[in-house]
């Protein structure tokens, strides 16, 4: 059994910073990469930054300058710094593992249960 359980999630004014964290657990041998997504009401689910084990990172075009997205390899966690925020940031955050449970498997994604970043204006 594998959980990715999200925090730091909250209220905040425009212009100013949130610091998600996304630590996994359970029976996991290795974990590819990792990453956010964001929902805001009545629109898809999107792609907000990603990271590969190596440490290397996409972004959507959104976020690029004032998002940062890190992880501790050793912790099983991901993180996500987010400065400048917006108002159009407001959304429900996941947190996405591509995770090994076991050397014979193939990876498979597993999601965090999503924290609510609001950012009023």
């Amino acid at each position: 059994q594998v959980q990715l359980v999200e925090s730091g999630g909250g209220l905040v004014q425009g212009g100013g910073s949130l610091r998600l964290s996304c630590a996994a657990s359970g029976s996991i041998f290795s974990i590819n990469a990792m990453g956010w997504y964001r929902q805001a009401p009545g629109k898809q689910r999107e792609l907000v930054a990603a990271i590969a084990r190596g440490g290397s990172t996409n972004y959507a075009d959104s976020v690029k300058g004032r998002f940062t997205i890190s992880r501790d390899n050793a912790r099983n966690t991901v993180y996500l710094q987010m400065n400048s925020l917006k108002p159009e940031d407001t959304a429900v955050y996941y947190c996405k593992g591509t995770i090994v449970v076991h050397f014979t498997l193939p990876p498979y994604d597993y999601w965090g249960q999503g924290t609510q970043v609001t950012v009023s204006s």
